[in-house]
Order: C-alpha cells, then structure tokens, then sequence
C-alpha cells in the first residue's frame, strides 16, 4: 500500500470533465485506488465519488493505492492531477 499526498494543479479542480478523465485512468489499474480529502475516503474509480469531492485547484488529497500495480498507479494519477490543463 502507497499513500501520498498530492497538490491538484488542474486548472479547474476536478470538475465533472477532469473528474470523467481521472475515473478513467483510475480504472486502468487492477489496484484498490482511492481519494481522501479532510476525512472524506471515496472509490478513485467512482464518478460520483469523485465528484462529491468538490476539488478545486490547490486542494491537498491524498491518494491510497494498494495492488500489484500500485506505483504505475500512483504515478499516472499524480501526474494528471499536477498539469495545469489537460489537452481539450
């Protein structure tokens, strides 16, 4: 299991789009991946989930990803959730 914490960087937070695109990459993996943010733990996989969230630019959250392929993961997920803009 891998927790980090990591700073959303994405131009409008993780609005229903960004929110769409990050469920996506998510569900590539096999790994239980999910978003904690101020106590709040929702499925990283779920769009609902994601979307309660309400996560703007500058949010702190942390990400907990457990399975074997945890760290590609991690990695794919931080790096969307850190570029500014995604492409249109």
């Amino acid at each position: 299991m891998i927790k980090e914490k990591v700073t959303v960087g994405l131009k409008n937070g993780l609005e229903a789009r960004q929110a769409a695109l990050f469920v996506q990459i998510a569900s590539k993996f096999e790994s239980h991946i999910a978003v904690v943010v101020d106590e709040k733990n929702v499925n990283a996989k779920s769009i609902m989930g994601m979307m309660s969230l309400g996560t703007i630019k500058g949010a702190a959250i942390e990400l907990v990803v457990d399975g074997e392929d945890e760290q590609a993961a991690l990695e794919a997920l931080n790096k969307f959730l850190t570029t500014e803009e995604i492409g249109e």
